[in-house]
């Protein structure tokens, strides 16, 4: 969100919002979140054509577009858009961590003598009465 205007960026993130109102003209309005921000994601008309399965159906999605600043308004125009669901599928199953940014209360980080106990692995003995551990769907806002 602290690009200059008219910057090339790629994003990933959750979908969070689907919104096309009639008043868009074919416009499509999408919300993205991961672990620093949200990212508010404009899809014209022609992309949203052709890019319209990963538009309507992923959970995950890859964005590579164009910033546009309107004062504090701060839009990512879509120009290239890729599913990431299968790599959100997959987190339950994957063997190594995620390596997280410090934030600036990270003590560990800074010099503590005792390590954060939120960065410890923790035993887990998870019970999944529906036997669905190994996927995740994550439910998103559709409007239209």
């Amino acid at each position: 969100m602290a690009s200059r205007d008219r910057r090339w960026v790629n994003v990933a993130g959750l979908v969070l919002v689907r919104q096309r109102p009639g008043s868009a003209k074919g416009v499509m309005f999408i919300t993205l979140e991961d672990e620093t921000a949200l990212a508010n994601l404009v899809v014209w008309t022609q992309i949203f054509e052709k890019y319209r399965r990963i538009v309507l159906g992923a959970g995950m999605i890859g964005v590579r577009g164009r910033i546009q600043r309107e004062g504090d308004v701060v839009h990512l125009v879509a120009h290239h858009l890729t599913d990431l669901s299968a790599e959100l599928a997959s987190v339950g199953s994957r063997e190594a961590g995620f390596p997280l940014p410090h934030g600036r209360g990270d003590e560990f980080h800074y010099g503590s003598p005792s390590p954060d106990p939120r960065g410890l692995p923790k035993p887990r003995n998870l019970v999944d009465p529906y036997l669905h551990l190994d996927e995740i769907r994550v439910k998103t806002r559709d409007f239209r």
